[in-house]
């Protein structure tokens, strides 16, 4: 986050942030509850709504909801158990992106949906961030599960049959084997954000040379929270109440590349024009992850390890 902003917050309070990142929504959950009876922090910022469950279930977490949420995040509040631990921050879609200066050179058409990624013109073109390892990864598995019910265990084995690569994490997948990410990878099909476009404009050029596929989104929302037993929980009270104001909604874009919960905070341009949400995003129930993620999980490794 931007040190700006956090300077600010001390300016205001008193209190001083100190950042401990802890990996991505996943890894962050299992080290919560694995510490939970001497928590790492006072407070967390970064469970999504694929891990929130986990993190109510086990009791990592104290009773605090901001009262500062703008009316526009409250459609992203946890519903039944949980709602009154964690308040909502910002959102993103995870989208299949695809390199379209790839696409253009070999004269293939980009794939458009889910479906598409099964056809044999896209055999070996796809690499996706693991879902039992990455939380993008398991969005990505959401989205199919959304999309396809009883039938998203056949939908992979097209997709394995297809060469899809699986990888432990994002960076992995986007930074090394997608051909847009800087690595010189072979995979112009990549799992990441409906963020990530204006990332891969060239310096002195208007457009990016990637595009999300809107049709494979799922919405993931990232929370903030209490840590049951932590030191200070006042402290982090405050925190969490100037993470729904201006400042901090508004670094949100350029520092964390998701989408402020505040739909009155202005967007940087690039991410007007280029970096639009899905209208139509993939969702479940909180209450259907959490009944089904282990389970869900355990089906796609045999799939995707065979």
């Amino acid at each position: 986050m931007n040190k700006l902003v956090l300077a600010k917050f001390t300016a205001e309070t008193g209190v001083t942030v100190k950042v401990q990142p802890q990996g991505d929504a996943g890894q962050l959950t299992n080290k919560l509850v694995l510490t939970k009876d001497s928590p790492l922090a006072d407070g967390v910022y970064g469970i999504d709504n694929t891990f929130a469950s986990r993190a109510v279930d086990e009791g990592v977490l104290s009773p605090y909801t901001s009262s500062a949420v703008p009316a526009s995040a409250r459609p992203y509040r946890l519903a039944g158990a949980g709602s009154e631990q964690l308040t909502p921050v910002d959102y993103g879609d995870v989208c299949v992106n695809v390199d379209d200066t790839w696409f253009r050179k070999w004269g293939l058409a980009a794939p458009k949906t889910l479906d598409d990624l099964t056809e044999p013109a896209y055999k070996d073109l796809m690499v996706t961030p693991g879902a039992t390892t990455s939380s993008p990864g398991l969005a990505f598995l959401l989205a199919t599960i959304a999309a396809k019910g009883d039938g998203w265990q056949d939908y992979w084995k097209k997709l394995t049959a297809n060469g899809v690569k699986v990888t432990s994490g994002w960076s992995d997948a986007y930074e090394v084997d997608f051909t847009a990410g800087g690595g010189k990878g072979s995979r112009p099909i990549v799992t990441s954000y409906s963020s990530s476009p204006p990332f891969t404009i060239p310096e002195g050029a208007a457009k990016p040379t990637t595009h999300a596929l809107l049709d494979t989104c799922f919405r993931q929302v990232e929370y903030a929270g209490v840590l049951k037993g932590s030191k200070n929980p006042g402290a982090m009270k405050k925190f969490i109440d100037f993470m729904q104001g201006e400042d901090f909604q508004a670094a949100l874009p350029d520092n964390m590349y998701v989408y402020p919960v505040d739909t009155a905070v202005a967007l940087p341009a690039s991410w007007k024009k280029y970096a639009p949400v899905s209208p139509k995003p993939y969702t479940l129930p909180a209450d259907d992850i959490a009944a089904g993620r282990s389970t869900w999980l355990r089906e796609w490794r045999d799939i995707t390890s065979r």
